[in-house]
């Protein structure tokens, strides 16, 4: 018997809206409605795209705009227009459904990192973007590493571009694995690359549609993007009869292995949904038989408790796939609720954390904050925890990208942007001006800047445009506190996280703050470590008082930092210790500003800042404060001049030390005829090839090894019919330009110009990511002809 089948339109009722935008203006949601996530991933790994398409499906847009047309909602920047790139993260509140998201849009060069790092701050969950034909990129594990840090409790993958030649589904989730992201990815759908068995056996490349396994349905996308949907049969002789897909399709003998496969994984993680899999009748359909209801509760709680990581995939260029990321990110990643600490309630006293600082010519300073107890309301004032100053709000914002929509508040959990504050910073905490004397207000946990690697010089072009230079570049270190501003001997400096960084910095201060200087040749930024004499155990500082002598004693052991010691990016690589053996905050982020720590804090800070042999930042140096001595009536303020002068003194009889210079990772992609070039060139610039073939070498000695695929369902390759490794079987015949990739570290000071350079070794075919792999110890000649570059041998 034929069965009809029924294709229903996808969300109708939202077709006849889209010629308006739809504001989430009332920021009043039930907070566990609320999802604060953010799109973060390796560059061109398609976040704004994505972001276009779920505004465009959630009837925000008419139409979605694109990255090559410098169109797109949230890259509203001339630069990010301009060069194709996200430079800043922006917030959208989408409403879908019932949940209320605040998206926040993410940049992918490692050069902007510290947006991720403020984004990955107030976050709760995240969706995780690769791009399926490369899998699992440098800056893929940059952003992980990144959400890890900040404790971002939920994530979703999204396997993107499955529409392009080489794309791979299971290459991969295969790469999941493979870089141990996670143990246990989870695959909720399967891309349907075509309805037709015979674009299949051609290799074409393609996605037209998706299989919904927990929902037990599949999506089908028109050439012009609209989507239906149609549930699948729920007994094994129904779905191979049905004619929902050709009984000889590469996917039907898949189907039902991949939905049992995910039902008993879950099932590891949930006693109730065990008993429920173990009560059903024997045979391949009982499996089938699952409802929706019965699956979710228990999806969601793997997912809480980072049992599983759920894996989903499309396209977001044709918008295939989005609806289903939407979807699973209000049923699955936490709300405020689901990761509220015991202070923080919607009726609690009022606590925020200022996340981003941003300047608008029309607006002024615009504080992107996210509130974590009780409710902020406009016109109200507000106490700085962490500078100790008050603040007046003069109105509270919803930020649409660069369109804003003026709200009478912001409830708990929800994100927002306030005007009028003028002092307050990245990683500031801000509580309600009412109960700051409050001994229970601390500091929220903030944002720590990623270290500068590059630096420049900024030239004024004459003496009156020094101020408004000053000035302009004090404002830009405030909205961006990856950028760093100091003079050397009478030489203005600006330090930041790369050669392109630094190149928006330029632009961004002539478009922005309309200054004229001249920007100097770039420089990679060196650090100088402990030298090895031995220091005089210097523990005192005299000074003067109100006409009298005042003695300070401050303890304190100095070390260099061991193999096995990590350093402390608050303290720029350093490892500093407080009385208690525990790492020292630093000195913005204590709660009490007069603490006398918080002052010692500040003149050990001062004093690693720059070296009395080189002026160079000191790092890898391990100081522990183990006591100090301040006289009765005496501010503790002083501490900060003893324990910068004692510090100083100590490191200056030690003698210059080693000097440190930043090398990154890269991962170089090439046809094998031009490989022997590109080593060659590698090592004489200094370079140290860690591996020629495989994905995953051993970085800095030590193992990688794979996540077992046992117990996970792993899909053949043939679901992905224009994959490699599918199209090698079946092409045999072609002889193709095989590819090697190079996997090696290399000083950052001799790959400024690698770009020109292996474009011209290569013969335009070469590709490369770049990443951080911290500082390192130079060798005695080049130690040389650092102290030359910087004028100090």
């Amino acid at each position: 018997m034929l069965r009809r089948v029924l294709w229903l339109p996808v969300r109708d009722c939202q077709l006849k809206f889209l010629n308006q935008r739809f504001f989430a203006t009332e920021a009043h949601h039930e907070t566990s409605l609320i999802r604060n996530m953010a799109l973060v991933a390796h560059i061109d790994s398609g976040k704004t795209t994505l972001t276009e398409s779920i505004l465009h499906k959630s009837a925000y847009l008419a139409a979605p705009g694109s990255v090559d047309t410098g169109s797109t909602t949230t890259d509203f920047l001339p630069a990010e227009r301009e060069r194709g790139i996200t430079i800043q993260s922006a917030s959208i509140p989408v409403k879908w459904d019932k949940w209320t998201f605040n998206l926040i849009d993410t940049p992918g060069h490692a050069d902007f990192g510290m947006e991720v790092e403020s984004a990955s701050r107030v976050v709760d969950g995240a969706v995780v973007l690769i791009d399926s034909v490369e899998g699992v990129e440098a800056q893929t594990k940059g952003v992980w590493r990144q959400l890890d840090r900040y404790g971002v409790p939920t994530r979703l993958m999204f396997l993107n571009k499955l529409d392009r030649p080489g794309a791979s589904f299971r290459s991969s989730l295969v790469s999941l694995l493979t870089h141990r992201l996670h143990p246990n990815p989870v695959a909720l759908v399967l891309p349907v690359a075509s309805f037709r068995t015979e674009d299949y056996m051609r290799a074409e490349p393609g996605i037209q549609g998706l299989v919904d396994l927990v929902k037990w349905e599949i999506w089908k996308w028109t050439e012009d993007g609209h989507s239906t949907i149609q549930s699948l049969p729920r007994t094994v002789e129904e779905l191979e009869t049905s004619g929902i897909l050709p009984a000889n399709h590469p996917m039907m003998p898949h189907l039902v292995a991949a939905r049992t496969t995910l039902l008993e994984n879950l099932s590891m993680y949930s006693d109730e949904l065990m008993e429920h899999l173990l009560a059903l009748p024997p045979g391949p359909s009982s499996y089938l038989d699952v409802e929706m209801s019965a699956i979710i509760p228990h999806l969601r709680k793997a997912t809480l408790s980072n049992d599983i990581l759920p894996v989903l995939c499309g396209s977001a260029m044709k918008s295939i796939g989005t609806e289903l990321v939407m979807n699973y990110v209000g049923e699955l990643l936490a709300s405020p609720m689901d990761v509220r600490l015991d202070a923080e309630s919607t009726n609690g006293p009022l606590r925020l954390l200022a996340w981003k600082v941003s300047w608008d010519k029309r607006k002024g300073w615009m504080t992107f904050v996210r509130v974590y107890s009780g409710t902020l309301k406009r016109q109200s004032s507000v106490f700085n925890v962490t500078s100790g100053q008050k603040e007046k709000i003069s109105k509270v914002l919803l930020l649409y990208a660069a369109e804003a929509q003026e709200v009478e508040s912001l409830p708990y959990g929800s994100v927002g942007v306030i005007l009028g504050l003028k002092f307050t910073r990245t990683g500031d905490t801000l509580v309600d001006a009412r109960h700051s004397s409050n001994s229970s207000q601390t500091s929220l946990r903030g944002v720590v800047p990623p270290p500068a690697v590059m630096s420049a010089s900024v030239i004024p072009k004459s003496h009156s445009d020094l101020d408004p230079v000053q000035e302009a570049l004090h404002a830009l270190s405030r909205t961006d506190p990856s950028v760093r501003v100091d003079m050397q001997e009478g030489q203005l400096l600006v330090h930041g996280l790369g050669a392109l960084h630094l190149e928006i910095v330029e632009g961004r201060l002539r478009d922005e703050w309309d200054v004229n200087f001249e920007l100097g040749s770039r420089r990679v930024s060196y650090r100088e470590s402990l030298g090895p004499g031995l220091s005089s155990n210097v523990n005192n500082w005299t000074t003067e008082v109100a006409g009298k002598p005042v003695t300070i004693k401050i303890l304190m052991t100095m070390e260099p930092l061991a193999d096995d010691e990590q350093g402390d990016p608050v303290w720029d690589g350093n490892l500093v210790l407080g009385p208690s053996g525990k790492p020292l905050l630093s000195p913005d982020a204590f709660r009490d500003q007069l603490d006398p720590m918080a002052n010692i804090a500040r003149g050990l800070s001062s004093s690693l800042s720059n070296s009395p042999h080189t002026s160079l930042p000191l790092s890898h140096i391990k100081i522990h404060v183990t006591e100090y001595n301040l006289p009765r009536d005496i501010p503790t303020s002083i501490l900060a001049g003893a324990s910068s002068s004692i510090l100083r003194t100590r490191i200056q009889e030690a003698g210059m030390g080693p000097v440190l210079e930043p090398f990154i990772k890269l991962k170089i992609s090439l046809h094998e005829d031009t490989m022997g070039k590109v080593v060659k060139d590698l090592t004489e610039n200094g370079g140290e090839v860690l591996d020629l073939a495989s994905d995953t070498p051993a970085m800095d000695g030590d193992e990688v090894v794979a996540y077992s695929t046992d117990g996970l369902y792993i899909p053949p390759e043939g679901l992905s019919p224009s994959s490699a490794a599918s199209t090698s079987s079946k092409f045999s015949n072609d002889i193709p330009r095989f590819k090697r990739t190079i996997h090696a570290v290399a000083p950052l000071s001799r790959m400024l110009d690698y770009s020109t350079r292996l474009r011209a070794l290569s013969g335009g075919h070469g590709l490369f990511d770049m990443l951080n792999a911290g500082f390192r110890q130079v060798s005695e000649a080049r130690r040389l002809e650092i102290l030359r570059e910087i004028g100090r041998a």
